[in-house]
């Protein structure tokens, strides 16, 4: 089912030779290029076009009725409700360790920067709604912002057609739960065209979502598109593809664990990677019995059959853990898992990874939900440079510069050199205007 990949012996650099899905986000760009530009120009009317024409929904109105949040919280399952308070209480708690303070630095007497972190002020949550439905979404985009300190959020999914055109009623409930009531029935490309531009949300122009400052949430190859379309009219978290998990196993690993893991993630999406590295043979056989037997059982066979047997997943073998590491680097996974002695050894040298669980009892399925960490992370690769969403996502750093006479005149010459040498004079005037009655020791 897993392709092999032997890299045994083989001195090249792995990310030559890994499998990854190849996914051209700039042709969908252009793709859904009209769609945004129909709601720039003509807002809830091409909103409402493009959700009839791409989700077979039509809609009267795009912000989903404060009854609607009500009822969806009071009619949710008790377990659901359990499961989501404790995901909420567990992500809250690991956040709130997240919030950086206010620190000032004093460089000399008199001279002083102080680094401000403000949260942004409106953001727009996209959560998905296509293929399965994510109230655990709204949580890990929620928390984070409200510890931030944002003060004005707004969740977006896609309406679906067995709820009357609202979006599923568990992400309802977890808008609620969470205490978010701006919420809107509105998905893909349009939807990010929406928080983006803003727009009416209603044929009379009675409602309006108002645009906002930054966007994030995972999504399929469209709202990826839209999001990358629409950087810097806008900031964005990151371009999420496809979900993936690598794992780096020796002989001790149990390979129905590392077997129900790896089905765990393909079950998202037939792009989905699964990836196995290992130097051990004897578990590569044992995991790949392990898949035939516990595919067979899984509710999405022909999802997970897809998603295992393509070319963005497969078993990579290796000469030891060393050789293993390096690969695991290289492929920069979103989740690594970590199944070998001294797990946690290893796990603390990766350092290329979205999150890292360490040993059989931490696997991925823990941090989708509640492990308190987040699973909005970086995937194809981007784990070398970008973190996951996190409190910091939402703030942004500002230097306030408090400079006394006194501390200004004693660094004035190396100013006016500075100035002087980029050819810049009249950034060195800016100081020497400051002291009419002498000149600086540079002048």
């Amino acid at each position: 089912m897993l392709k092999r990949i032997d890299l045994r012996g083989d001195a090249r650099d792995p990310r030559e030779l890994l499998p990854r899905a190849q996914i051209d986000v700039s042709v969908a760009v252009e793709e859904i290029r009209p769609v945004v530009q129909a709601v720039r120009e003509h807002g809830f009317a091409g909103i409402r076009e493009a959700t009839h024409r791409l989700d077979g929904v039509t809609l009267d109105q795009l912000r989903v009725p404060a009854e609607a949040l009500v009822a969806a919280e009071q009619t949710l399952d008790p377990e659901v409700r359990a499961a989501l308070t404790e995901c909420i209480e567990r992500a809250r708690r690991v956040h709130t360790d997240q919030r950086r303070g206010d620190h000032t630095t004093e460089v000399v007497p008199g001279g002083t920067v102080t680094e401000r972190w403000v949260p942004v002020d409106r953001v727009g949550l996209y959560v998905p709604g296509g293929l399965a439905m994510y109230p655990s979404t709204v949580v890990m985009n929620v928390v984070p912002a409200q510890v931030a300190g944002v003060r004005s959020l707004v969740v977006t999914s896609p309406p679906q057609a067995d709820n009357g055109g609202l979006p599923d009623p568990r992400v309802l409930a977890a808008c609620a739960l969470l205490g978010v009531d701006e919420v809107y029935a509105v998905g893909g490309a349009q939807a990010i065209a929406m928080l983006a531009y803003g727009a009416a949300t209603d044929a009379e122009g009675s409602q309006r979502c108002a645009p906002v400052d930054m966007i994030t949430g995972p999504g399929n190859i469209w709202v990826t598109a839209a999001k990358r379309l629409l950087r810097g009219v806008v900031g964005i978290d990151a371009e999420a593809g496809p979900t993936e998990i690598a794992i780096l196993a020796d002989d001790t690993a149990d390979p129905a664990h590392v077997a129900a893991d790896l089905i765990s993630q393909a079950e998202h999406d037939p792009l989905a990677a699964s990836v196995l590295v290992t130097p051990s043979i004897a578990l590569v056989e044992a995991v790949e019995q392990e898949l035939t037997r516990q595919v067979a059982a899984t509710k999405h066979v022909d999802r997970i059959t897809t998603a295992l047997g393509g070319e963005q997943s497969g078993v990579v073998l290796v000469d030891d853990l060393e050789a293993g590491l390096r690969v695991v680097d290289a492929y920069a996974a979103e989740h690594l898992e970590i199944q070998t002695r001294d797990a946690r050894r290893w796990a603390m040298r990766v350092r290329n990874a979205g999150a890292i669980f360490v040993g059989a009892y931490s696997p991925v399925s823990l941090g989708d939900y509640c492990a308190g960490s987040n699973h909005v992370l970086p995937t194809g690769g981007c784990a070398r440079h970008s973190s996951g969403l996190s409190v910091q996502s939402f703030l942004r750093g500002i230097h306030i510069i408090e400079y006394d006479e006194a501390a200004l005149r004693d660094v004035a010459p190396h100013v006016v050199t500075l100035a002087r040498v980029e050819d810049l004079p009249a950034h060195g005037q800016a100081v020497q205007a400051r002291f009419p009655t002498g000149r600086t020791a540079a002048s």
